[in-house]
Parts: C-alpha cells; structure tokens; sequence
C-alpha cells in the first residue's frame, strides 16, 4: 500500500494537510475530485464544505466512491492546475468544486476538455459551449435576488446603492439586481466595487450614501461581506442594507458583530429547518443532515454552506445510479453517462432545494429553495 496523494483534513476552522494511504481504486469505484478554497479569501465559506465530504459515506449511488480534497487557497489558477491533475492523473469521474465563484469559471475549460462532468459549488454561470459538463448546486442568483427585490418592492424602496466584489461574484450579483429591480420599479443608483481582500472600503461607501438610495445591497460573499455593512452603519447610513446568500455563515456575524443586525438576505431553507412546517421535504433531509453534521463538528454552528455540500453529493448520488446502469466508473463512457444522468433528475430532495434538472438547467431549483432571514439577536431568524 503506497501513499496515494496528500489529503485534507478539515476540522471546524483547523487545517492539516496528512499523507492518506489508500489501496489502489476498485475497477467499479467511482473517483471523486474535490477542489476547495480551503485556505484563503474563501476559507470561510470552504472549510464547511471540506468537513462535509469527511464524513460522507464512501458510497455514492450504491456504488463505492474515493474523494480527493484538494486545497486551491483561493487562487483561480491553483483551481485549474489541481482540476488538470485529477482528470490526467487520478482519472477522476466528477470534479466536485471550486466554492468559489472565480474558481470555477476557470475550471470549467478542464471540464469541457476532459468531457469530466463538474458540480460547481457556487451558483455560476457559464457559456452556452461548456454547460452540457457544467452543474451547480446554489440557487441561481435571480431566484435569490428577486427575493431580494421583492422585498425592497413591498418596503417601499424605490432606489438602491451596490457595492461589491469586484471579481466574477460580484458581476453575477449585479447583474442580477439590474435585471429584477427595474421591473420592480426600483432604480440603482451606485455602483462600487472591491477586492475580496480589501481593508478599508470608506472610499466606494462614501459615494454610495452621496447617491442617497433608500437601501444598500452588498454583492458579496463570506467574512469580506461584512465589511461594506460596517462602515455603512459606521458612517451613519439609515437605510435597509441587504446581502447576499453568501454572506449567511457564522463568521460574517462574527466579523460584523453588532453593526450587521437588521441586515436582510435569501437564503436555503436549511439555515431556518427547525421553523418549516413538517410538511416540507426539505425538513426532515435537513434535520437528518444536521444530526450527521453536528456529531462530527458538535463545535461548528449550522451553516448554509456545509448544506451545499451534502446537496452536491445527494445530485452526484442520483447521477451514479443512472450511469452505474449504463458503464464503469473509470471510463469515458460512465462519465458521459454520468452527465447524462445528472441531466435528468427529477424531485431530487436536498438541504436546500428539490432539484429537477433538464438539458437546459443544470441546477434544478426553484423558489421552494428560497425563504428571507435577517440578523436578530446575532443569528440569522427566518422573515414571515
């Protein structure tokens, strides 16, 4: 038994990197590809994710599965050099990752290349050439924004001022507040944007309270989503601040402390299960889930993202047991048909949504995936 690759181990907010030996993959194992941003400006939101694929079974879809967690530390161009070496070296099946939105636009080339099926982890948008290899498990940004701007609408806003990213996220976010808000009857009137990593943002809040809108929306994601809200409540701005789904983990509370109260955001309905009528399928997968999570990580409080994660392995799950009909594992005709398979999922109950995928929609979830929390007391509380 020889020393397969160097392995991850995710532990709360801990990260040790251990040399894992394994015996050499099963003919029928399937050979999973984690790529995460387990270290870096995306650690926050990655390390959740991390833990997931630890304790998942090594099963999926009834059939015996490998994981290889690899750490990109937030570098798109880490992601692809990690992404090249699972498809030409470990001959993976399905790439799992980045959790970033970056990070996956750029390993989406070694996906349509490679013909390797890729779940993306964050809701990503690409172009027409590579979405029949391309998945992602997030709620699409319109069905999330519009929850947004339902809101604004029904409180009365009639202006809005953006700040965000100013990478691949924050031109999702923004391009999807343009697109809902204006039928709405709302106008944005500020546009600024920062870096992930970025200090101090005075300058761009500064020009967004001169716009005067009746609300801010920050297009952001993980502990840097806290920083535009602070200084806004710093510097004295009145009005409704709204964030996105990516903002909804313990650390942007942490970070934002007491200036982040009353913020307003989507997110899935995992964050608020314990408050959703038995009724709704998504509970009782929710509250299973947490009963798995918690007894690995009793110390790391719920989080959305850790959710995605599970999602993402209930949608390859599904996949497999079509494709484990058709082909091997290990052959390019068990990955074909393992793309085909996720193509086609049909009332997949998740964490966070019920997917139903088609050739044209490779994510599958709809406005049940979607429910309005705001920070109360320092926790996120469900909006009626």
């Amino acid at each position: 038994m020889g020393i397969n690759r160097i392995r991850l181990v995710l532990t709360g907010m801990a990260l040790a990197s251990v040399a894992w030996a394994v015996a050499m993959p099963a003919q029928s194992e399937v050979t999973v590809g984690v790529v995460l941003g387990a270290t870096g400006p995306a650690a926050s939101i990655s390390i959740p994710y991390g833990n997931v694929y630890q304790i998942v079974p090594r099963t999926v879809g009834g059939q015996p599965a490998r994981f290889i967690i690899l750490d990109d530390t937030g570098n798109p161009s880490e992601a692809v050099k990690h992404a090249r070496r699972l498809v030409s070296e470990d001959k993976v099946d399905v790439i799992l990752g980045s959790t970033y939105t970056p990070a996956c636009l750029a390993m989406a080339d070694v996906a349509l290349e490679s013909k390797t099926p890729m779940i993306c982890m964050s809701p990503t948008v690409v172009s027409a050439e590579k979405h029949p290899w391309f998945f992602t498990i997030p709620q699409r940004l319109p069905v999330m924004i519009g929850g947004i701007v339902g809101h604004m609408q029904a409180s009365g806003v009639k202006t809005v001022g953006f700040i965000g990213f100013t990478d691949g996220w924050g031109d999702l976010t923004l391009a999807a507040l343009e697109q809902t808000a204006a039928p709405a009857g709302i106008k944005v009137v500020a546009r600024e944007r920062y870096q992930r990593n970025e200090t101090s943002v005075t300058a761009q809040v500064l020009k967004v309270m001169a716009a005067n809108p009746d609300a801010v929306f920050v297009g952001a994601s993980g502990t840097p989503a806290a920083l535009p809200q602070v200084t806004l409540v710093e510097r004295g701005y009145k009005g409704r601040i709204y964030q996105t789904h990516g903002a909804i983990n313990k650390d942007f509370l942490r970070v934002g402390g007491k200036n982040v109260e009353g913020a307003i955001a989507p997110t899935g309905p995992l964050v608020v299960a314990d408050q959703l009528p038995d009724s709704n399928p998504i509970k009782k997968v929710s509250l299973q889930f947490f009963k798995m999570y918690d007894a690995a990580y009793p110390a790391d409080a719920r989080n959305p993202f850790g959710g995605y994660a599970y999602d993402g392995y209930l949608f390859l799950s599904a996949g497999v047991v079509s494709a484990a009909r058709k082909a091997k594992p290990g052959t390019p005709e068990f990955r074909a048909a393992l793309r085909e398979g996720m193509e086609n999922l049909k009332e997949v109950v998740g964490t966070h949504a019920v997917y139903n995928t088609s050739p044209s929609d490779h994510n599958g979830a709809d406005e049940r995936a979607r429910v309005m929390v705001t920070v109360q007391g320092g926790s996120w509380k469900l909006l009626q």
